[in-house]
């Protein structure tokens, strides 16, 4: 269950305005951009921009971070199942109070056919 990788989730007003500076400090561009539950969503680097109004930010912002893991089903039992699992359109995710009060979400990554949302 090890973690493939971690994002920073950075809460922003606008993303086209947020996103240059993130590219800029990532050196690289977005290689995700997607829109969820009245969000939008821009992964660059080891950055997860996160948009909305403030009405729809407010229940993520209590989220830490984002865990990329290849086995969401392995991470449930290691805390709290706060909302999920869900299908998103990357995969599916959860996200988990642990022990000590982290909130993180975890991802794993598949296919449409897997159950990720698609359009």
């Amino acid at each position: 269950m090890p973690a493939l990788a971690t994002l920073a989730r950075i809460y922003v007003d606008d993303l086209d305005t947020a996103l240059p500076t993130f590219t800029a400090l990532a050196g690289e561009q977005p290689r995700l951009r997607f829109d969820y539950r009245g969000l939008e969503l821009a992964s660059v680097g080891g950055f997860l921009l996160i948009a909305g109004t403030p009405e729809a930010l407010a229940p993520y912002r209590a989220t830490q971070a984002t865990v990329l893991v290849d086995d969401l089903d392995a991470v449930l039992p290691t805390g709290t199942v706060l909302d999920g699992p869900n299908p998103v359109p990357t995969g599916r995710n959860a996200t988990l109070r642990h022990p000590g009060g982290a909130v993180i979400e975890y991802v794993q990554f598949g296919r449409p056919e897997d159950g990720a949302v698609t359009g």
